[in-house]
């Protein structure tokens, strides 16, 4: 059997053949660094100050959000300014129950219902709670009518949230979420704080861990032992110290231990760190001093 092939039909076949191939885009390189989202320090153009914290982390191929700041609003459009896709993040850190760290939950909860958040375990907390249904003393010579649950209660008790359809998960003690990343959680012991438990986020580099705090309630001293179960040496302490109102003297003694007794690498303080201890950090640590004001991306691979 005879092909015949038209003149026409062989010319768009050559033609066809040397057009090249479409060129596929690059895939961007992946960052790997903390861009601050909320605080209330900074003067990039566009962004709102406000009393609160958030940032984002990404390492190792990771996208985690830590804490959401003060104000739903202010929080959104702090993201959309920076050009943080919310909705593309892998989990959640929230550090602790107060509302400078919770608030924007209420706007990324809209766009990412599904995501995981890491909240601390506490009794009866605002993250929810459960526990076992015997908690309580009893007294079964009461009449039934004042025994709670009838004097049947059920096995486990599970408390409320005020984000009902959040997919919470309850941290205690250290965890690993995900490989070379983990939450320790400490209990604060100071008075006005006292039983608050707080999540710091711990990532394992090979320079050492980047330890990034919500506000150290428990103290940033307490949340470095603790850290080290995960690593002996601390590379980079972010986030906020709460010495906003700390007399002087007890300024000076935590960044002298920070430098002389952790010899921590590298220090980028933010929220409840405080004015006067931004000002003593920075002259302790000179060089290692990394400014970390709103819209800030501070770089974990920075060269030496």
């Amino acid at each position: 059997m005879e092909v015949f092939i038209s003149l026409r039909s062989l010319a768009g076949l050559l033609l066809w053949a040397l057009v090249p191939a479409p060129v596929q885009p690059a895939t961007p390189p992946q960052r790997s660094g903390v861009t601050i989202l909320y605080d209330a320090f900074g003067d990039r153009p566009g962004l709102s100050r406000d009393w609160g914290f958030a940032a984002l982390v990404e390492y190792g191929g990771k996208r985690v959000l830590f804490d959401t700041g003060n104000n739903a609003h202010v929080f959104a459009r702090n993201a959309r300014a920076l050009h943080v896709d919310l909705r593309s993040i892998d989990f959640v850190v929230v550090s602790h129950r107060h509302g400078d760290h919770t608030a924007g939950l209420n706007y990324l909860l809209q766009i990412n219902p599904k995501v995981k958040i890491y909240v601390p375990k506490e009794g009866f907390g605002v993250f929810g709670a459960a526990l076992p249904g015997s908690f309580f003393r009893t007294d079964s010579a009461l009449p039934v009518r004042m025994r709670y649950f009838a004097g049947v209660p059920p096995e486990e008790l599970r408390f409320g949230t005020a984000w009902p359809g959040a997919n919470f998960t309850w941290v205690e003690g250290q965890t690993e979420v995900a490989p070379g990343f983990f939450l320790v959680s400490t209990v604060s012991k100071t008075p006005g704080t006292l039983e608050l438990h707080e999540l710091s986020l711990v990532i394992r580099t090979p320079r050492g861990l980047v330890v990034l705090v919500g506000c150290s309630h428990p103290g940033i001293q307490t949340i470095l032992e603790a850290t080290r179960g995960v690593g002996e040496h601390v590379h980079l302490i972010m986030g906020g110290l709460h010495l906003v109102n700390t007399p002087d003297p007890e300024i000076q003694r935590v960044v002298g231990s920070l430098d002389h007794d952790w010899q921590v690498d590298l220090i980028a303080p933010g929220h409840c760190t405080g004015e006067p201890a931004f000002a003593a950090l920075q002259r302790a640590f000179g060089r290692r001093y990394r400014y970390a004001g709103l819209g800030t991306f501070v770089d974990l691979e920075e060269p030496e």
